[in-house]
């Protein structure tokens, strides 16, 4: 469901060219091929599969009407038995629940009884509830219909959201969406006469409905008289491919929606002005920023020290994004006023992210830098689409601040990020900024692979049975570093442990387990936060000509390089950001025992892309392993799949190097 727009005004008076009330269509009995099929061949090993899906919309009669018609193939498909619908109290409410299960020999089981209605979540007024049933005695080859119908509130409507791709594969689906009258694609030949308006949240009378989509080649929004409408066919079930964007930004779709114009271009110029009026009221230098700045930076101090120490001051403030925010009772006991604006937040000392952020904004301004706010999308939830005309779709609030005359871009409201730095979900992310030209696009640069970078150095002592002791450090900088100080955040040292052995142990060769002894900088941003780890376990394997086998490549002997097995790619690769590993181990190798054979010198380029590179050198006692492999993007379009998949099987033919080592013959006489 979209965005709720509300009514005003008088009631909507029907003409008799539309009807009251739409009545639901009796269910239709499956064909004979229906009840027959065991398996569908456009959606092979499919658990079940919709045979048809219908959602009709109307906005003047405040409701929406769902039916599905669903063959269940195998056992696992008869999960869909049970349907579980979420609404939300007092705006809305579902009703008119029917449903059958057909067997195959045709026998009919009718849904009886009343959905169970379950509180999910309450927030304020906003209760979130589910309406479930179950529909009766399903079994491997049965058919299941249900509809029901959501009734909206007189002065509130959501306009529809069309999921058209599912869980299961779609054989036909049908949409269709009446809105208002003066949002009918023929308005002036309707039957339907009124004299409301709607308006926004901000108060903003609207004039146009617009859709945002994303739908199969060849198919496209149609009009009719009085609705929209969409229909398909053979649909495939939702991508599961790993290394997928945010699931919402590939998912055919249509969205309507209503809005105060139609041009994307001009909505967004105006949501941006709307925007930064606000962040500059929140982020006014009030008296309050102003003492807290003067105490915290001295006179003659440079921008960057400047930038440095308020950024400092305010990381350290409560983020409850990350902590748990206090209630109204216990704001009130406290006697804790609502954040209204910068000073606030730092007489508090608490906010979340964002409140964190424009405080830093306030105080970067009060010291005399230049600074403008920016807020993007997060790349872990979405990826910004200017065609989709809602605010609502950016979430954080960066910083760039003026620094001798060059812009820094910083993530106050992010805790734990080192200062320049800039989380991953919110690089290479679009959004809009501030700016001395004012309001307007804005997207944030890519992380370079230099500013992701995990060490991973090695000293390894093997017998001459295959048995390992090793201790290892790990240093990290960038993005692993950040993902382990924000769970020490939330966790205490003893879990921040068991989570990093978790971590470990799909690097460390079968028959080998590793637990972190402790970690150094954990506690501050600014420095590479290194972690020392301690390994045992059977590292080789002996053959019965007296030789041993030992993995060469000792962190990825498991074999875990992404895309080997898939074939081929439907949606773009999203690998959060660029990055470079490198790895040093030294094998001491067990008394009498000299290398046959050890890993070749290899570099695999990938233009422009990665580089793969892998040494190894040996003394009599021991041998040198060093493997790099960089990685210089973060995203990739579905057409430069093959290059991918090319590039990481040469990699993983390459970490599956053996070193062989045998035993020296024992000379006669000793």
């Amino acid at each position: 469901m979209g965005p709720f727009v509300h009514l005003r005004g008088a009631a909507l008076l029907l003409a008799a060219a539309l009807p009251l009330v739409l009545h639901a269509q009796e269910f239709q009995m499956p064909t004979p091929a229906e009840l027959k099929m065991t398996s569908d061949p456009k959606a092979p090993g499919a658990d079940a599969v919709y045979l048809d899906y219908v959602e009709h919309d109307n906005d003047p009669l405040h409701t929406e009407s769902i039916y599905a018609c669903i063959k269940v193939l195998t056992a696992k498909g008869k999960q869909l038995a049970t349907v579980d619908l979420p609404y939300v109290m007092r705006s809305y409410t579902i009703v008119s629940v029917k449903g059958r299960t057909i067997h195959p020999d045709g026998t009919v089981i009718r849904l009886t009884g009343k959905p169970e209605r379950l509180m999910t979540a309450k927030s304020g007024k906003n209760e979130i509830r589910r309406a479930v049933f179950t529909l009766p005695s399903v079994e491997v080859g049965s058919i299941i219909q249900y509809r029901y119908r959501i009734l909206f509130n007189d002065d509130e409507y959501s306009s529809p959201f069309w999921q058209i791709q599912r869980g299961h594969f779609v054989e036909q689906a049908h949409y269709s969406f009446t809105p208002f009258q003066q949002f009918m694609p023929h308005s002036g030949e309707s039957g339907l006469t009124t004299s409301t308006y709607l308006e926004n949240s901000k108060g903003h009378v609207i004039h146009s409905l617009v859709w945002w989509y994303n739908l199969p080649k060849g198919v496209a929004v149609k009009t009719t008289m009085h609705s929209y409408k969409v229909d398909v066919t053979d649909i495939p079930p939702i991508p599961n491919e790993e290394w997928m964007p945010p699931i919402e930004s590939v998912l055919y779709k249509v969205l309507f929606y209503y809005e105060s114009t139609p041009n994307a271009q001009q909505f967004w110029v105006s949501a941006a002005k709307d925007w930064s009026k606000e962040v500059d009221k929140f982020a006014a230098p009030s008296k309050t920023i102003r003492r807290a700045v003067a105490g915290l930076v001295a006179p003659g101090d440079s921008d960057l020290v400047k930038a440095q120490k308020l950024y400092k001051a305010v990381q350290a403030l409560n983020n409850t994004d990350y902590s748990r925010a206090k209630s109204a009772s216990e704001m009130q006991q406290l006697k804790l006023k609502p954040i209204r604006n910068a000073g606030d937040v730092w007489q508090q000392k608490a906010g979340s992210s964002n409140e964190i952020a424009l405080l830093y904004l306030a105080m970067a301004r009060a010291a005399g830098l230049t600074a403008y706010a920016l807020k993007v999308v997060d790349r872990d939830q979405g990826v910004f689409d200017p065609s989709y005309m809602n605010t609502g779709q950016l979430d954080s609030t960066l910083v760039l601040v003026g620094v001798n005359g060059q812009g820094v871009l910083v993530d106050p409201g992010e805790k734990m990020c080192p200062f320049g730095d800039l989380s991953w979900k919110h690089a290479d992310a679009g959004g809009i900024r501030q700016s001395a030209s004012g309001a307007g696009y804005a997207k944030t640069p890519a992380l370079g692979y230099d500013e992701n970078q995990l060490n991973r150095q090695g000293d390894v002592t093997v017998d001459d049975h295959g048995a390992m002791t090793g201790t290892f450090t790990f240093i990290m900088s960038g993005q692993d570093a950040l993902r382990w100080r924000q769970d020490a955040l939330e966790n205490d040292t003893t879990d921040v442990k068991k989570h990093f052995d978790q971590w470990l142990q799909p690097m460390m060769p079968v028959g080998v387990e590793a637990h972190v002894d402790h970690f150094l900088g954990l506690d501050n941003p600014q420095e590479n936060l290194i972690a020392y780890v301690k390994a045992t376990g059977t590292l080789g394997t002996s053959t019965s000509q007296g030789m041993l086998l030992l993995p060469g490549l000792f962190f990825e002997s498991r074999g875990r390089e992404p895309f080997i097995k898939q074939a081929k790619r439907l949606e773009p690769v999203d690998m959060h950001y660029a990055d470079e590993t490198t790895d040093h181990v030294i094998y001491h190798l067990p008394s009498g025992y000299t290398v046959e054979g050890a890993p070749q010198n290899v570099q695999i380029p990938w233009q422009g892309h990665a580089e793969y590179i892998l040494k190894a050198q040996q003394t009599p006692d021991e041998i040198t392993v060093d493997r790099t492999l960089a990685r210089a993007f973060d995203l990739l379009k579905a057409d430069q799949y093959q290059n991918l998949r090319s590039f990481y099987q040469k990699v993983a033919t390459a970490d599956q190097s053996e070193m062989v080592l045998t035993k020296a013959p024992t000379r006669k006489g000793n």
